[in-house]
């Protein structure tokens, strides 16, 4: 017999990224009162990782719980972007409702759209939250209609489109049913969620199901499983069955090590967990995401969403330049091949492939997801060698190549809407749309090819003055829209091995813009700049100004440098062209090219030149 089980409520809160999910989720715990009065606290302490804190971004999907009036709330943040899309598909299948989020200034956005998409197609209710309603440009009642547009657009039932909607302000921690009631703490929205979430339902006495919809990793304990309990019940010791929805043959027989609960940030051990617990379990090897833990009596799966396949791939290789293994901990391609086949662990959207013993195909949805991945490595001790990011081809019956396509959503001033236009139409986008929206500001909408984005995001921001905001959607995948060239610059590289001097950077800094100062390492192929012109230049920073008796007046004035380009790990991602490669050390980023030797590097580029012309 199936059962309510009223004090529990499972809720997801979602959003467009930047709208206020997880600053939302700390006045929650806040004001639950799950911490002491005197404990010290930080802002958006779900955004635990180190890269989520410093960028403000959330990466990771993450459980929490608080307890309102005898009702236990299990919370989920989700991210935002695009690229962690998949941590959102997941997720949802453990939530009975979710809490949209919407900034009361910028409105839906395309973000929201996807993530409310994703819920509404699994029949999920929803609670929206107007959130930053004290900015002073918010328009609340504008945003008010823009969701119910979108709903009817995604063809929402009668039930979700008569969903509440809450102001807030996360930030100032306060929510209100009527944004004029004057309300000065969360309240409204913990009524809201428990009035209009509906509590899990499942069969106590039925065979224990519980789905796998996460997996952390801990080093300790190994794999954890963190899913809800559909049916039954289950126990630490317990002897059950492992199925897989997309795996009909899968079943394997396994015992439950340890059983958690989620209190606060913390998990809580326990002996066993009803129906609608959201529970995390370790002891289980070899554990999946899409899993389904059941009775060994009748192993009966529970049916998953497939996560989308990546788009994006690089290559992670061995570092072989002169300067390998003098900055990492971790060089060797064993080191790098646990770390990488260690991340598919937790990362469901990511694959890994051995191309060779020193080099793997690393797989994923978007260049910031491969890019947090290198990120980790590095401040891990890791150093390694990465190439251009290349989009992923597939082909169809006919056996035509095809591409993945993005739509991207360009808010820009009125002003730059022009250059933007331009720029996406050379990378073979085709303009979908455009419309007025507030500020004076534009809503361009471009069909365009993902490998038409790579690269862009700097080049969008230089454009638009850093006024600009570029979201983009994974569409599909669409007919091959034709070569395409990533740089219309050449690069400066260096032509020998030594150590930068300032008289040969004084006289390499008339070709282009350098990215090193004096006193730099540099090795023969490295490069050292970008070029004014479209073809690579060869200099020598390494030179030093020949000794004479001769002297002029102005012979010992200072040589002045221009101050050099210092880019982070997005822009060298975004500068490399397709022949060259990015190396990644604990301690420096360097761009250099595949073939170092000036000579053997001619001969190739001769070869495929012979060959684009055969073709």
């Amino acid at each position: 017999m199936r059962i309510t089980r009223d004090d529990v409520r499972n809720v997801a809160i979602i959003a467009h990224v930047d709208h206020g999910k997880t600053t939302l989720v700390d006045q929650l715990l806040r004001q639950s009162g799950i911490f002491r009065e005197n404990q010290e606290l930080v802002d958006r302490v779900m955004d635990s990782n180190d890269i989520e804190r410093e960028r403000g971004i959330t990466i990771l999907s993450k459980n929490t719980a608080v307890n309102y009036r005898g009702t236990k709330i299990n919370i989920i943040d989700t991210p935002g972007h695009a690229d962690f899309g998949g941590e959102v598909e997941r997720v949802l299948k453990m939530v009975n409702g979710v809490v949209l989020v919407v900034d009361a200034f910028e409105g839906t956005m395309p973000q929201t759209r996807f993530v409310l998409k994703k819920a509404l197609e699994l029949s999920l209710d929803v609670v929206v939250c107007v959130n930053k309603c004290d900015r002073p440009e918010a328009r609340p009642d504008e945003v008010i209609d823009e969701v119910l547009e979108l709903l009817m657009d995604l063809d929402a039932n009668d039930h979700q489109l008569e969903c509440p909607f809450i102001f807030a302000s996360a930030r100032s921690g306060w929510a209100r049913k009527d944004l004029n009631d004057g309300n000065m703490d969360m309240t409204p929205l913990f009524e809201a969620i428990v009035e209009h979430i509906p509590a899990p339902e499942g069969d106590p006495d039925a065979h224990t199901q519980l789905l796998v919809s996460t997996i952390d990793y801990n080093e300790y304990v190994g794999r954890i499983g963190v899913g809800k309990v559909d049916n039954g019940v289950i126990r630490v010791n317990q002897e059950c069955a492992i199925v897989n929805h997309h795996e009909p043959d899968k079943l394997r027989r396994v015992k439950i090590g340890k059983l958690y609960e989620y209190e606060g940030l913390n998990r809580v051990e326990v002996k066993e967990a009803r129906v609608g617990s959201i529970v995390a379990i370790s002891g289980i090897s070899d554990l999946h995401i899409g899993d389904t833990i059941t009775s060994p009596e009748n192993p009966e799966s529970i049916p998953f969403q497939k996560i989308s396949e990546p788009t994006i791939s690089m290559n992670f290789m061995v570092n072989d330049s002169p300067l390998a293994g003098q900055e990492g901990s971790y060089v060797t391609s064993r080191h790098i091949r646990e770390r990488l086949f260690r991340e598919l662990n937790t990362d469901v959207s990511l694959r890994v492939e051995e191309v060779s013993p020193d080099c793997f195909k690393v797989s994923g949805r978007g260049e910031l997801h491969l890019s947090v991945l290198i990120e980790n490595m590095r401040r891990e001790g890791f150093e390694f060698a990465v190439s251009k990011a290349e989009v992923i081809y597939r082909y169809d019956e006919r056996n035509r190549r095809e591409e993945p396509m993005e739509i991207a959503y360009v808010d820009v001033p009125d002003e730059f809407s022009g250059a933007v236009i331009q720029k996406l139409s050379g990378r073979k986008g085709e303009l979908v749309g455009m419309t007025p929206i507030h500020g004076g500001y534009t809503r361009i909408e471009f069909s365009i090819p993902s490998r038409g984005l790579i690269g862009y995001r700097g080049e969008f921001m230089t454009d638009t003055k850093g006024n600009g905001i570029l979201n983009t959607e994974f569409e599909g995948y669409g007919p091959f829209k034709g070569e395409m060239f990533y740089r219309k610059t050449g690069s400066i590289i260096a032509y020998e091995s030594g150590e930068a001097i300032t008289y040969g950077l004084f006289q390499a800094q008339e070709r282009g813009q350098l990215f090193i100062g004096a006193g730099v390492k540099v090795y023969a192929g490295m490069v050292i700049g970008q070029s004014g012109k479209s073809e690579d230049v060869e200099v020598n920073v390494c030179k030093t100004k020949k000794l004479t008796n001769t002297r002029s007046s102005s012979a010992d004035e200072a040589l002045k440098l221009v101050t050099p380009k210092v880019m982070s790990l997005e822009q060298c991602l975004e500068f490399i062209d397709t022949d060259e490669l990015l190396e990644v050390t604990p301690e420096n980023l360097r761009i250099r090219k595949k073939i170092l030797d000036p000579m053997l590097r001619k001969r190739a580029m001769f070869k495929l030149k012979q060959g684009a012309a055969k073709a």
